[in-house]
């Protein structure tokens, strides 16, 4: 088994998002969905429902800008 840094995808209501992405990074969201769906016994999901958690887990791994944010309370 792969570990990948994200775990099975929530089934949330779905938000639509509009943005352009390089055609390398679409290809690579595709390919992360189906080793996720694979990893959890499930279908790939949607490539760009990984988007969210992605640029969640990002953010609450980057030290940089926990420490920005602390030192900056208002901005939320």
């Amino acid at each position: 088994m792969a570990k990948l840094k994200l775990g099975p995808i929530a089934d949330d209501k779905p938000v639509k998002v509009t943005l352009e992405l390089p055609a390398s990074l679409h290809r690579d969201l595709i390919a992360y969905a189906e080793i996720l769906g694979r990893e959890a016994g499930q279908t790939a999901a949607d490539p760009a429902r990984l988007i969210v958690p992605m640029l969640e887990l990002f953010m609450a791994t980057d030290r940089g800008f926990a420490k920005a944010r602390r030192d900056q309370p208002d901005a939320h």
